[in-house]
């Protein structure tokens, strides 16, 4: 682990540093749509797309890292923080591998929802219990209304009866959403010290060292087809690897030097908002009542989070790290 120094400081939010996390989410946000298509049309194993998209993103990064020479770099920090690269490479290969899962198996929207809006709730908790103060009223409020939208979208609706594995998929959904709350608060130290792009290199590439293995096993477990023919499904792959990862994931390091934690959860929010505007304008998902309103109460937490008065904001535990 790294030995950290902690100093209490004040997180100004960057509005550059915002965007590129709200452009991360909304690329995030199209994950679970992609996925579906590609399941629906090559037959291919979440995990094994996932295994081809992990692939993806590591050759262009690797290639990406020669051009711009800093290889060497991606070593050293891989060298100098084995411990928590390791940690984050590892936490979000299982974020990805069992998100996969959640979307086949309890579709885009409940999949999408339960996991990439279960992580910024538990954040906020990780970060309350880390220091040892009771959340103002506001902050309980916007917790609750997130969750309260989180179980009306995704317990409630058509598309929970008509998935083929519902319960299996909330419980995936739910290992993925923890895994990655872990991760985006391990890497946050180096984000904020390191650069984005070498942290990203070394990052995804021990995810994708996880990832790419499991899938083809369990694949050639289970039997199934390791290839496809479709070629709107590899153009999909390629899509995953290159945007919702090696880019995606560069541009939340990048956003976490300067964005404080609030907003950072703010901008993670917009990922399930996204996934479940997609699934219902494009896939043909037939909204609830009950989720409609569901998903109005979490873009509603989103905008209670984002007029979150500065002032008022306790200050944040600022981890440097020691070189």
């Amino acid at each position: 682990m790294i030995p950290p120094t902690i100093k209490r400081n004040s997180m100004r939010s960057s509005p550059s540093g915002l965007l590129l996390i709200c452009l991360a989410g909304i690329a995030w946000g199209t994950i679970g749509p992609a996925v579906k298509i590609a399941n629906q049309a090559s037959g291919l194993a979440p995990s094994l797309l996932g295994s081809y998209r992990a692939a993806v993103a590591a050759l262009a990064l690797i290639i990406a890292a020669l051009v711009a020479g800093k290889l060497r770099d991606c070593w050293v920090l891989g060298r100098k923080h084995a411990g928590r690269t390791l940690a984050v490479g590892s936490l979000t290969a299982v974020f990805q591998f069992f998100f996969f899962l959640a979307v086949v198996w309890a579709g885009v929207s409940v999949g999408t929802v339960v996991s990439l809006g279960l992580a910024p709730v538990l954040l906020l908790v990780l970060k309350s219990i880390r220091t040892r103060r009771f959340p103002r009223l506001g902050a309980l409020g916007t917790v609750f209304l997130a969750l309260t939208g989180l179980c009306l979208v995704s317990l409630s609706g058509g598309e929970v009866s008509a998935a083929p594995q519902p319960v299996l998929g909330i419980g995936a959904a739910v290992v993925s959403g923890i895994a990655f709350a872990l991760a985006t608060d391990a890497v946050a130290p180096l984000a904020r010290v390191l650069d984005p792009f070498v942290l990203t290199v070394s990052t995804m590439l021990v995810a994708a060292a996880c990832l790419v293995p499991a899938g083809l096993v369990l694949a050639l477990a289970n039997g199934e087809p390791l290839v496809t023919t479709d070629i709107g499904s590899w153009a999909l792959i390629i899509y995953l690897g290159l945007v919702t990862m090696a880019l995606a994931y560069g541009l939340l390091y990048a956003g976490l030097r300067t964005t404080s934690s609030a907003n950072a959860v703010l901008a993670t929010l917009l990922e399930p908002a996204t996934a479940v505007l997609i699934a219902v304008l494009f896939l043909g998902d037939q909204p609830t009542p009950a989720s409609t309103i569901g998903f109005f109460m979490i873009i509603a937490a989103v905008l209670t989070l984002g007029r979150a008065p500065r002032s008022k904001r306790p200050e944040e535990s600022r981890i440097t790290v020691r070189e």
